[in-house]
This record gives C-alpha cells, structure tokens and sequence, in this order.
C-alpha cells in the first residue's frame, strides 16, 4: 500500500510540480532588484510585490508590502494555532550588480536552463532559495495543514547591509516573535555534503590616522629630524600580532570559547584538501593561528585583518617627502561571545601603548556586531539533520561560516530567539560574480528537505 502520510503528499506535490516551479522562479529572475542601484529602485519594488502575490497565490491570504525609508518588506504568516511552534522565515529579494557585464555566458535576467543548472542573478542568493522555502510551506498549504505556525519575513536591501532592517524588527517586535528563525542563504558544504550551518563570526571595525608634523615636509630638510608617520605606522600594524599569526594584543581571546573536541572531530571529518586550497589561492604557503587547522581558523577563530593602508605620495614618480599622516582600517572577525567593544577597547589600548614617539593617534570605531551560534544538541538543529538524511540519504554536516549576516545577530538580541541556517547553495555558484547559478537538484532536494523540517518541528525539535 503507497505511503500516504500528510508529508508524504506535500513531498508529491512538489515533485509533481518541478517544472511548474522551474518556470515560475525564472520569472522571479528576470526583475533586475539591485538595491546598489537607485535606477533599479522601482524594479526592487516590483520584486517585492511579485512575492507578496506568490506568497498569496501559496495560500498566504495576509501577505502584504510594507514600506520603510529604503526598499519594502514583504511579511506574511499562515495564523496561529495553539500547541505549534512559531518557526519566523527569512530571505532576501535584493540582489547584487551584475558587473563585468561581458563575463556572463547568459544575460543576467534572462535565466537560463543548461544542463539541469539554473543561470541567473540571484539564483543561487538568494531569490532561488527564497522561492524554495515558499513552495515548501505552500506545499503543506495545499495538501493538508502545515504542522508549524509560519511566519515569513523577506527584505529589498541584504546586499547593501539590511540598512532598514533593524529598526523594522525593533518597531513589529510582536508581530515577529517567534520560536525559531529558518534562514535559506548559506551553502553547502559542498557537493554531496548538505549542511547544518550552526555558528558565525561577527564583525567590528576602527580606523586609525597617525599625525606626525602640520604637513608634508621637505625629505631633504626635516628627513632625520621628526618621526616619520608612516613608519610609525607600519610599526604599530607590526606590532598587532607574533610573527606565527596570533593576535599580540592583550585580552584580545578573554572572551573566546575553546573549540568543543565535538566540533574539531565534526570539521576533521569534512574532506579538505590544504594543498588545493593554497594552490588555489595561488599562495606560496598558508598562515594561521597556530594550533588550528584552516576549517578552525576560519569558522571558529577570531581574526584582526588590515584592510586598507595609505599615506604620503602615491602618484606616478618620486616626490621627497615626510608625510604629515598615514592611516589605515581594520576589521576584526569575531567570534561568539566576545564582545565587539571589549575587543575594541583592547585594540585601542595596545595601539596608544605601542605609539612610537613624536606622532599622535586618532582612532575611530566602526559599528559592530557579535558573532552566533546555535548549540550543535539544539532540537532545531537535530531536526534539520533529520530532514537532511530524508531527503539526501546521506548523514548531514556541521559546519561554521567565517563571515556575517547582521540579520541573525538581530534576531539574537532583539527578538531573543536561536536561528538556523540552512541553505542548498553550492559555494562555488558565483554569487555576487557574474554567471550565478543553482544546481535544480539542490533547488528541489532543498524544498523536500525543508518540507520535512516543518513536520520535524512541528513534532517537538524546537
């Protein structure tokens, strides 16, 4: 006798309808919503209201537009009903500038089938994987009830740092509360590896400016007499770490959390290849934080990169000078638990205490963010890993990501809730470069896996 369970018929319906929703995302693809681009605006705008009515047409009756100073926000929820939990999901409908426009294969809006991948700005970030979450829940939504109360939040302006995002969520704190949030834009491990994405690093930043004399001097006259800022400069940016890679400021690692032997077995697990990565890089050697490997470094250590250093003359030729000042930005990956102020105090410190004489120092802080994480026991996460294995046959992932998603730490600190991140991307789909894609057999495995993450939920793993 065939299966003919209530997810069993949401799973037959959307595998009865892949070329239906094929079609349907291409249409998705063609609006150009870059929010970079203020011509674009009003194309954003339609992106927004093409969701608002999908998301109606998927059973969503309260779907609605709602403006804010930027670009809108698309909210709709499936109702309350007593006993269920509250699962808030989120994605984005803004996408990248397709620029160089010549190294695209197909036009960026004109999305494109070629062997079984799917070509298109946003295909693969994040309106792909925004549009598979929305036919997962409409699955449910037309064969049966959903097993989980679902709210849906959608944004116009990610790739230009979420902007309007924050006050949005600080203003509709109630109508956002929620047990959970889902989030479809992250990748994969890689092929063949779905993947449980359970921690990201945050983000802080400063600027520094060190001032040496009123103005550039003469090298001849003054060159011998005053302290030259940048030298000072690159003194101090010496001085921010050993010669093996740790970070030399003091205090910097109070407030990290040693790796759990769990998660170091977890990544060692993960095939990588340090040589083909270096290779890649075309880097004569690879550096580090000694004592990680390079899967440890990058998800789970906290880093202090230079992003930028100038000072003096840079144009075509010689021109003898001591420069007046020399400056330089820098940006630190955190990790969860440290505290971006503390972090920041601690580098300020070390640079005044380190400051050569004969200059001053001028530091400005940038905003900042922490780093989250999701404990790997959390019944959210084991669901997930369960849906996984429904639906790929294989045994999920854990993996971290080294960058940040400001939306996630949002959802920390105002709405108090966890947040898991489970995206089908593949990390080689060249998103925010030209000639983006998605793999259609990630696009449906990840709607069928999300599908069974409802019912997972719904049964209590949250």
């Amino acid at each position: 006798m065939a299966d003919s369970t209530p997810l069993s018929e949401a799973l037959t319906y959307l595998a009865s309808r892949r070329e239906e929703h094929v079609e349907e995302v291409r249409d998705f693809l063609t609006i150009p919503s870059i929010s970079a681009l203020s011509a674009h605006k009003s194309d954003v705008a339609r992106a927004a209201q093409w969701l608002k009515d999908r998301l109606v047409k998927a059973g969503f009756v309260d779907a609605r537009v709602d403006a804010t100073p930027g670009n809108p926000i698309v909210r709709a929820s499936s109702g309350h009903r007593a006993g269920l939990p509250t699962i808030l999901v989120y994605g984005h409908y803004d996408v990248q500038p397709v620029d160089p426009l010549e190294s695209w294969a197909h036009p960026p809006f004109s999305p494109t089938v070629e062997n079984n991948i799917l070509y298109a700005r946003g295909s693969s970030d994040d309106k792909g994987q925004v549009f598979m979450q929305l036919i997962a829940a409409e699955a449910w939504q037309k064969t049966g009830q959903l097993p989980v109360n679902l709210k849906f939040i959608f944004e116009g302006e990610e790739e230009i740092g979420s902007v309007h995002l924050e006050q949005y969520v600080l203003d509709h704190q109630e109508d956002l509360k929620a047990d959970l949030a889902v989030i479809s834009d992250t990748p994969m491990y890689q092929d063949g590896y779905p993947a449980v994405c359970y921690g990201l690093r945050g983000l802080t930043s400063l600027e520094i400016a060190v001032q040496g004399p009123y103005q550039d001097l003469h090298s001849g006259v003054y060159g011998g007499a005053v302290q030259n800022p940048a030298h000072a400069l690159a003194r101090l940016i010496a001085s921010l770490h050993h010669a093996d890679g740790r970070v030399a400021v003091e205090g910097f690692y109070d407030e990290v959390d040693p790796l759990a032997p769990e998660e170091r077995k977890a990544f060692a697990a993960l095939p990588f290849d340090e040589e083909a990565y270096r290779s890649e890089l075309r880097v004569p050697a690879l550096h580090g934080e000694p004592g990680y490997t390079v899967l440890e470094r990058i998800w789970a250590r906290p880093t202090l990169e230079v992003n930028g250093l100038w000072s003096g003359f840079l144009g075509e030729g010689q021109k003898t000078i001591v420069p007046a000042s020399a400056h330089a930005k820098i940006t630190c990956r955190l990790v969860p638990h440290q505290n971006p102020n503390h972090v920041l105090d601690a580098i300020e410190s070390h640079l005044r205490s380190h400051l050569p004489p004969g200059v001053t120092l001028a530091v400005t802080r940038g905003e900042g963010a922490p780093g989250s994480i999701t404990p790997i026991d959390h019944p959210a996460v084991k669901a997930a890993e369960e849906a996984i294995e429904r639906i790929y046959h294989s045994p999920a992932s854990y993996i971290r990501m080294g960058g940040s998603i400001p939306v996630v730490v949002g959802f920390q600190e105002i709405l108090h809730m966890p947040t898991l991140l489970l995206g089908f991307a593949l990390p080689n789909e060249n998103f925010h470069a030209p000639n983006e894609h998605f793999h259609l057999e990630n696009f449906y495995r990840g709607a069928e896996t999300v599908a069974v993450l409802w019912e997972k939920l719904g049964a209590g793993h949250v």
